[in-house]
């Protein structure tokens, strides 16, 4: 949220506190139609079939960087762009931008050609160190929130642990399925997604070397209701709440999931949205879930009392997290249904799938992301007759 400001009056401004009235007052200020290249009709008889399965492109990913000045997207049309500047990575693709503690360099995953994590400078449009050793995708990147530490996790198997300052990383976890990651608002906490296993795993960053000190176990008894045996969960993200207290777990199928950090509970399951695992709507499920093109389809807000999903149907669902069940010192029972919230804002205006939602980490402002990118802002005209009251009762 942006810090208070001086008036004429010298009374500082109050910042903008979300409320469940204002998140449902959110609507796009701006949408960019040409945020990602159109892709060009293959010449007759050198049709390649992968890009005619792939059909129209997508942002993959979007991040802020800290001081919420700035936004940068990754695309499948190889292209990274910071507002209007546009810079390429035909060679090697890019996916996962994430700025470092400076807004002038970022971190990005490659697509293609190795699977070496890159160091890039905005500002000469140069690289400025390779991170080599993964040997799959790098499908989860994560800075850390307090150093220059960050973390990735890949198709093959592995956490690698690095520092900006070294090529080299400093710390490595072989785990039996492809991981996704996430840091605590402190840095001295990560957690690791196990895949296939349906396990998160918690440690401790000065003992990562060590076994995890807790393991939580994500299991929806509820899905056993809509097919059996139940269809499997395919987490795509983790996110820890500001304090520390709660984890939420981006699924790429039709609900998310907020986990109790301290002692492992399932607390909510967030449902409402259509998962984003296939690429248009008229497309069947398999029967395997799979990622799909984006892992940064939900996030909290910064004060992480709501949370904002994207959706397959274009639309922005939000849910209330502030008043979720407690459950400490209770023993874990895997077969107790989760509190089903339903969304307290369906949110309109995202032209196709939104694919990438994230809040801005300072200001009251949203951005969403698929085949076009949307800027969205709290509309504070209000009712009419609101306004018509108000100004009654300051007569």
């Amino acid at each position: 949220m942006p810090p208070p400001t001086t008036t004429p009056s010298n009374e500082p401004s109050q910042p903008l506190v979300l409320s469940p009235a204002l998140m449902s007052k959110l609507k796009p200020a701006r949408i960019f139609k040409n945020a990602v290249d159109t892709p060009t009709p293959p010449s007759p008889g050198s049709a390649s079939p992968r890009a005619s399965q792939l059909g129209q492109r997508h942002i993959s990913g979007i991040n802020f960087d800290d001081r919420g000045d700035q936004i940068i997207t990754a695309a499948e049309d190889e292209t990274f762009r910071l507002q209007v500047k546009i810079l390429y990575s035909k060679k090697y693709g890019v996916d996962l931008p994430r700025f470092t503690h400076k807004n002038t360099a970022i971190l990005h995953a490659s697509t293609k050609e190795d699977d070496t994590i890159r160091y890039h400078s905005l500002h000469d449009n140069k690289y400025l160190q390779y991170f080599k050793g993964h040997k799959g995708r790098v499908v989860s990147l994560e800075m850390s929130p307090v150093d220059d530490g960050f973390m990735s996790g890949s198709l093959d198997k592995t956490v690698r642990l690095w520092d900006l300052r070294s090529p080299t990383c400093r710390g490595l976890l072989n785990l039996p399925a492809p991981p996704v990651v996430a840091y605590d608002a402190s840095g001295l906490v990560f957690a690791v997604g196990v895949n296939q296993y349906s396990r998160i795993l918690l440690y401790d960053q000065a003992n990562f070397d060590k076994a995890p000190f807790l393991t939580i176990t994500l299991e929806d008894p509820t899905l056993s209701r809509i097919s059996y045996p139940p269809r499997a969960i395919y987490m795509t993200s983790l996110s820890f709440s500001s304090n520390g207290k709660y984890l939420l777990v981006g699924c790429s199928g039709d609900a998310h999931y907020v986990m109790d950090a301290y002692e492992g509970h399932l607390l909510a399951k967030l449902e409402g949205h259509t998962g984003l695992e296939r690429r248009r709507l008229d497309i069947p499920r398999n029967i395997e879930p799979s990622r799909g093109c984006s892992g940064e389809e939900v996030s909290w807000t910064p004060d992480s009392k709501f949370v904002v999903s994207g959706s397959l149907d274009g639309k922005i669902y939000v849910w209330d997290t502030q008043n979720l069940p407690e459950k400490k010192d209770q023993p874990i029972d895997l077969k107790a249904p989760p509190l089903c919230l339903p969304p307290i804002a369906v949110l309109e205006g995202h032209p196709g799938p939104s694919r990438c939602v994230k809040f801005n980490p300072r200001f009251a402002m949203m951005c969403s992301a698929g085949a076009e990118l949307a800027f969205w802002l709290p509309d504070q005209s209000g009712d009419p007759e609101e306004v018509a009251k108000e100004l009654l009762k300051k007569k």
